[in-house]
């Protein structure tokens, strides 16, 4: 049972009452006609699935910027960063990685660093897959500076289904790669930007795993890499 047990990874306490709530819903489903207690069975397993909170483990060297979500990358486009932040209108390297509803929705940080901006602009709720997310959806964007003075942005964006980004960190605080950052209920985005000349290492297509996976380094002088499905 111990065994069986390692594999199921923990569930953040922020799904604790979606969970309650489901499993409520799924007994009273019970009484009104039994297999619809059991659709409420799995929607319950997959509320819990969906808040689960694995440990990863993170490269630390430094120059490294870590991917802050699991997903897909979606987009790596030039597009100026929220104005929010206060980075000027210049674009620069956005990276877009879209989380589907059974992705892990935990965010974590890209780099060592101060949280020394961060704002959350209500908005709409398009599928976090198009371009217009960026610019149109509810976000909440970090700006984060490293001991190099290098500045990073890093936005939660909602999404269509989407509804609730929940912050973790206030202002000021200093993280390490692959601290929590927030969390983004049901189905979401996550958009990096990185500094100029800067060139990323992941391709559009590829699977990010958050908190491992490596977006760019400073220490790399390889041109963008592009992918190839195989």
């Amino acid at each position: 049972m111990r065994e069986l047990l390692s594999f199921i990874p923990p569930m953040h306490p922020e799904g604790r009452r979606f969970v309650v709530i489901f499993a409520a819903v799924a007994l009273v489903l019970f009484f009104i006609w039994q297999p619809l207690g059991w659709l409420g069975v799995i929607a319950t397993v997959w509320c819990a699935w969906f808040f689960r909170d694995p440990e990863r483990v993170t490269p630390e060297r430094p120059g490294l910027i870590i991917a802050p979500a699991d997903g897909v990358v979606n987009m790596i486009t030039q597009a100026a960063p929220p104005p929010e932040l206060g980075l000027g209108e210049t674009p620069l390297t956005r990276i877009s990685i879209f989380m589907n509803v059974f992705n892990v929705h935990i965010v974590r940080s890209p780099v060592e660093g101060a949280a020394v901006r961060t704002s959350h602009r209500p908005g709409k709720f398009f599928n976090a897959s198009l371009e217009k997310a960026s610019e149109e959806n509810e976000r909440y964007s970090i700006l984060m500076r490293t001991g190099g003075s290098h500045d990073y942005a890093v936005v939660l964006v909602a999404g269509l289904v989407a509804r609730r980004i929940l912050p973790f960190i206030t202002q000021g605080a200093h993280l390490e790669p692959g601290d929590r950052l927030g969390l983004i209920r049901f189905g979401s985005r996550v958009d990096v930007y990185l500094p100029a000349g800067l060139e990323p290492l992941v391709s559009v297509g590829q699977t990010s795993v958050g908190g491992e996976t490596v977006l760019a380094d400073h220490r790399a002088h390889d041109d963008h890499r592009p992918g190839r499905r195989s």
